[in-house]
């Protein structure tokens, strides 16, 4: 059984800044956003995934991904995702033994930066870089399902 543990951050963009050698794009879009199962199509690059998430309990999740043709997740995204779709760069920032992914959201999602980090248990000991702000993996108007349905432009000034 594939499980994710994942904590989420905002990220203090006063003592951050992309790294010189550039990030990955991302433009995701999702078949489902139901609670109990979300469906995503993501393209990462040149590569493509289909991903299939349970319902998230604390960090912890059941997670599916399997690659696919770049072409049918450029259709999916096209034709069937819910709008708007999910554009970021993400940045691969090591830290003190872990790799952090840093996500600089674009579109209807511009002006957050998150910070993302899997772990190996929810009870993994964990040190934060200080360019970490408050954390929000508890909180699901961060989750990108959600910034699919309600983008962060229209909440943003709430948070």
């Amino acid at each position: 059984m594939a499980e994710e543990i994942e904590r989420k951050f905002l990220v203090r963009s006063d003592r951050w800044r992309p790294p010189p050698d550039g990030g990955t794009r991302f433009r995701q879009g999702y078949l489902s956003t139901e609670p109990e199962r979300v469906v995503r199509v993501r393209l990462a690059g040149d590569s493509a995934y289909l991903t299939i998430k349970g319902p998230t309990v604390g960090v912890r999740r059941l997670e599916f991904e399997y690659p696919i043709p770049p072409a049918d997740a450029e259709t999916m995204l096209d034709l069937l995702c819910l709008r708007p779709l999910i554009e970021k760069t993400r940045y691969l920032v090591p830290w003190q033994g872990r790799t952090w992914e840093i996500d600089v959201f674009e579109g209807d999602n511009a002006g957050l930066t998150m910070a993302e980090i899997e772990l190996p248990s929810a009870d993994a000991e964990l040190a934060l870089p200080p360019w970490v702000d408050r954390e929000v993996s508890d909180d699901p108007r961060y989750f990108n399902s959600n910034l699919a349905r309600r983008p962060y432009q229209l909440w943003r000034d709430d948070a």
